[in-house]
């Protein structure tokens, strides 16, 4: 059978996934009575809820005799240790960008990955519906996006449709606005080369996914490199040095029909499949014919530039709500995430009940932690920082982001203010789609850390910004933290309406009438610099005498802010903590004993 495999790359929101949906539809992968959710490829709840990309997916298709494998790739540069592997397995790749925003930095990411592999691109500009479509322009930035990643001259002769993934039509013709997907499939077809792989050779295959499956064990995603592999054929597992790591036999074959894994008899060079029956093998490895002893050489993964502390929840409130408390269970979960997402590294700490783990940004640690929570774990998190590292001189050198934020006019002053103070430098202001400004910034990721919110509020909403790593340099000294400090409980209970009435005028409340409390959590935000402990729990005293006028003043209180994860975790500072657990999510310091405190600031201060 004819075969192609490509990669779609798009930023996030670009319509990648619907449009996936609709080659689904026009290639009858689906029977025409079959109930299909929406954004198909999106399998587990928080890419549902957030409308995101989170793991890379291969999936099949069948069009008029030949069988197409897309694999599809996450926009965030925060699950980018999927993408990069993922390209190895495909002899192509579509471009999709946005017909009004244009190329977006993610983009940039995945395509120079792609480009520098020497797979040649189609690009699909999408939404081409939009009233704001600006196509011509979107072309020019890809092709000078094409050219500072240094595409060569047969990359840059790329073959262009303009396309609507939700109406379900691509075209050669930017004016038209109907049809069907037919000329996306042919190009695909016409443009990207079958598998140019050995077919004779003895069977070898590269892992680039890795999954669990509570039956089959491990599952090892890849692309068969060559020769052919049979059920319960004899196999060995080589590590990049080409050292056996276990033997075994390939007790389950399969392959990927639409949306679902099929078991086959045996696959061929260029098949992407999914191979069942070794223990320990893991991503980067490569799984062979017991007479190869030379590894297929892997992509090296970008290291990791942000850690957070993963502890055992120590609060007075531990234990209440999840069902999986100890530090075996966290350690246990940790490693297995390590296991098959290779962008992440976890090591233990010296007391055992705490664990640091590194990964690509905020998002990335915060999708895992939000998963961790929905499984039943309580945690307590610390505040995430970055991972320095050393240049040749043995100078202290720290990781940058390009930060690229489209703002209305009147918030481009406060956007780069703030982004001063952050030792951000600005690289470029040019004007944006819909009377909006895009400012690009160089800025250390440290600086980062915590400013979503803020810039929110700064752009009341409307501003969006967009980051990704770029390099490590020089290291850019102190940046100031959180200007406000924080009301502490300085006591266990239930918080009281008539004690918050008061507090609300010392600055912004985190919790409402009747939330338990204990003492050193975080109950609000102080308007001035220091932290204040507060009583939040002070009750009226009842008396026998009657108020005047027959009546109490009813107390009105503002509804307290609510923090997402993601919120509270940029909110926190050094000496803070989040308590994670399947109901709540609490602010706290790390240090609840007042007393203790104290020791800590002093010995900080030393």
């Amino acid at each position: 059978m004819n075969l192609r495999n490509i990669a779609i790359i798009a930023h996030v929101d670009h319509g990648k996934t619907t449009l996936v949906d609709q080659l689904f539809r026009q290639s009858g992968t689906f029977r025409d009575n079959q109930r299909v959710e929406e954004r198909a490829m999106d399998s587990n709840d928080l890419e549902k809820e957030r409308g995101i990309t989170i793991l890379a997916k291969p999936t099949s298709i069948e069009w008029e005799g030949t069988r197409i494998n897309i694999v599809d790739t996450p926009g965030h540069a925060d699950f980018g240790g999927e993408v990069e592997r993922i390209l190895s397995m495909v002899d192509g790749v579509i471009l999709l960008v946005d017909a009004a925003e244009g190329a977006m930095p993610q983009t940039k990411f995945v395509t120079g990955k792609a480009l520098a592999l020497g797979l040649r691109p189609i690009v699909v500009v999408n939404k081409v519906d939009r009233s704001d479509a600006r196509i011509q322009e979107v072309l020019d930035e890809v092709f000078d996006l094409f050219v500072a990643l240094e595409a060569s001259d047969e990359q840059l002769d790329f073959p262009v449709l303009y396309a609507s993934g939700r109406n379900g039509y691509a075209s050669t013709d930017m004016d038209r606005r109907e049809g069907t997907l037919t000329p996306l499939f042919q190009k695909i077809v016409d443009h990207v080369p079958p598998p140019a792989l050995d077919q004779d050779a003895p069977f070898s295959f590269l892992v680039t996914l890795l999954d669990r499956d509570n039956f089959l064990g491990r599952i090892l995603t890849g692309r068969v490199q060559s020769g052919v592999v049979k059920l319960n054929q004899p196999i060995h597992a080589l590590d990049n040095q080409g050292n056996v790591i276990e033997t075994g036999r390939a007790s389950k074959l399969m392959s990927f029909r639409g949306l679902e894994r099929v078991p086959v008899e045996e696959a061929r060079a260029g098949d992407i499949i999914s191979l069942a029956g070794l223990a320990v093998a893991t991503v980067a490895n490569t799984i062979c014919d017991t007479t190869v002893s030379v590894p297929i050489q892997a992509q090296p993964i970008d290291p990791p530039t942000l850690s957070m502390r993963f502890a055992v929840n120590d609060s007075p409130m531990a234990g209440r709500e999840g069902s999986k408390v100890t530090s075996r269970m966290i350690r246990d979960r940790l490693m297995r995430e390590a296991e098959t997402n290779v962008a992440i590294k976890v090591t233990e700490a010296a007391d055992r009940d705490s664990f640091e783990v590194a990964g690509r940004g905020e998002l990335q640690l915060g999708v895992l932690i939000e998963t961790m929570r929905r499984e039943g774990f309580e945690l307590g998190i610390s505040r995430p920082r970055v991972l320095f590292g050393e240049d040749e001189d043995g100078k202290k050198t720290e990781p940058y982001e390009t930060v690229i934020i489209d703002v209305d006019e009147e918030h481009s002053g406060t956007v780069v203010e703030k982004m001063n103070l952050r030792k951000a430098e600005m690289t470029d202001m040019r004007p944006s789609t819909g009377g909006k400004t895009r400012i690009t910034f160089s800025a250390p990721s440290r600086g980062m850390i915590g400013y979503h919110g803020e810039f929110l509020s700064d752009t009341r909403g409307t501003g969006i910004m967009n980051r990704l790593f770029e390099k490590y340099g020089p290291h850019k000294g102190n940046i100031e933290g959180r200007k406000n400090g924080v009301l502490i409980s300085n006591g266990a209970g239930e918080a009281q309406g008539y004690a918050l009435g008061p507090l609300e005028d010392r600055g912004i409340l985190f919790v409402g009438h009747g939330e338990a409390l204990y003492e050193g959590m975080i109950i609000g935000e102080n308007a001035k610099t220091d932290d204040l402990e507060v009583n939040p729990m002070k009750a009226k005293q009842l008396t026998n005498f009657r108020a005047s006028g027959g009546k109490d003043d009813a107390i009105r209180l503002t509804p307290p802010k609510k923090m997402t994860l993601e919120q509270a975790i940029a909110y926190i500072d050094d000496d803070e903590m989040v308590e994670v657990t399947p109901k709540t999510i609490r602010l706290r310091k790390r240090y609840l004993d007042p007393n203790e405190r104290k020791r800590a600031s002093r010995a900080k201060a030393a």
